[in-house]
């Protein structure tokens, strides 16, 4: 058994890192396994990986690849709504024909995972399915089931057929997600693929909509090598970043964390966060937390917050990211919309609970007031009771000890792989 999975990027954004850990959980496990990712190694910041090929190993695919991605761009251009969506929206026109890359002839099964931005288009997807493999897809966003965009913000239109879309500048019955709906239809007309969400609610919706409703799904969550993210000594996590200059890190303040591939990212709801701190300021004057950020980005709100601000930047090695969550007392998520957030489950698995909004898989993964605290769903203030209960919390060790658990009995490399494995085989049996 040989399988390749195709990803657009190695570890830029949190489907890639997801699948990344994957590939290496399932080579822990015996299964030989291939990461075909569409970008070049010089555009990524990990290049140590076993098994990953890169589709852009020259540099004339360097620059194919970067045209293919400008393209996407520029295709949607005239049709975005503002600024805001540009990336945010998949039309899917342009991809790379991989039929005859010896990564694909040579699989017994192909796993898709996040495909978009140049790397495969609707027509080169329609390629792949004809070899007649073994498909699993995993869903990281709603994209393979609407009209284009990868998170629906509310709109149902994917249940019937995408037309008037949110996203567009002018939205009308047969508007560009009507039509690119339209080559859904036919793409999985035929198709056999096995759907392998990571989140009963992203499964949920996809099986509720047009597209998908036909096809098999099972839900297999994200792993995570729980011997590197573990709950570490928080002088030592301190110390590491540099956030205490005091000869007593334990003694410093307590921490928030909040951290996102781009902290600017409107669904990631950082202006929510910022709304509950300043009612935290305003309720609960004697709490005084420190606020830790990652990330890409800065927001105009950073200068308006009531407490200190560290910003820690972007985090490019395992110890640093490890070192923030063992630092912080919470990680707040305010997500307005999400899947299975890695940010949530690396936090966990470092022992750090988790303040969220009740959105999306996140209540799947925080039991409420036992490892985290669960929000409505763009309530600044339960938010900032959230981070209250946190903060006052008389055992926080116990909240840490409930998040560590949480993610052993869910994001085991263990039980993950051994899922997928058996999965395959078992589609492998069936073909």
């Amino acid at each position: 058994m040989r399988v390749t999975h195709l990803s657009t990027y190695q570890q830029f954004g949190g489907a890639a890192i997801a699948t990344g850990r994957l590939h290496q959980a399932l080579q822990k496990q015996g299964v030989q396994t291939t990461l075909l990712v569409g970008t070049s190694a010089r555009q990524e910041q990990h290049k140590n990986a076993l098994d990953v090929e890169f589709l852009a190993n020259n540099f004339l695919a360097e620059q194919t690849a970067f045209g293919r991605f400008v393209a996407e761009r520029l295709y949607f251009l005239p049709f975005e709504r503002d600024r805001s969506v540009r990336f945010q929206f998949s039309p899917a026109v342009f991809g790379a024909n991989l039929t005859f890359h010896p990564a694909i002839q040579q699989a017994s099964v192909l796993h898709l995972h996040w495909i978009n931005f140049g790397f495969l288009s609707i027509e080169t997807l329609r390629n792949l399915f004809a070899l007649g493999k073994p498909i699993v897809w995993t869903l990281h966003d709603q994209w393979a089931f609407t009209g284009g965009c990868h998170y629906s913000r509310g709109c149902d239109h994917f249940l019937s057929h995408c037309h008037t879309c949110p996203y567009l500048k002018k939205p009308h019955e047969r508007d560009l997600s009507y039509r690119i709906f339209e080559q859904k239809v036919r793409l999985f007309d035929t198709a056999n693929i096995m759907f392998t969400p990571p989140s009963r609610w992203l499964a949920d919706e996809a099986m509720r909509s047009t597209l998908l409703r036909r096809f098999p799904f099972t839900v297999i969550p994200y792993a995570i090598d729980q011997q590197l993210y573990c709950p570490i000594d928080r002088a030592e996590a301190t110390a590491f970043l540099d956030l205490t200059p005091s000869p007593n890190p334990t003694a410093g303040p307590p921490r928030l964390l909040f951290g996102s591939a781009n902290v600017t990212d409107t669904r990631k709801g950082f202006r929510y966060f910022a709304e509950a701190l300043t009612l935290l300021h305003q309720q609960r004057p004697e709490l005084r937390p420190e606020i830790l950020i990652f990330g890409k980005g800065r927001s105009y709100l950073f200068d308006e917050l009531p407490y200190p601000v560290r910003q820690l930047g972007m985090l490019t090695s395992n110890d640093e990211i490890v070192a923030a969550y063992n630092a912080a007392d919470a990680m707040v998520v305010p997500s307005l919309e999400d899947n299975l957030p890695n940010t949530v489950i690396e936090s966990l698995a470092c022992g750090t609970p988790v303040v969220a909004f009740r959105t999306g898989g996140i209540p799947e993964m925080i039991d409420h007031r036992q490892n985290g605290y669960l929000a409505a769903v763009g309530s600044a203030q339960e938010l900032a009771d959230g981070l209250a209960f946190v903060l006052t919390h008389p055992n926080l060790n116990a909240l840490r000890l409930n998040a560590r658990h949480t993610a052993e009995a869910l994001f085991s490399e263990d039980v993950v792989a051994r899922q997928h494995r058996d999965l395959y085989r078992s589609l492998l049996s069936e073909s």
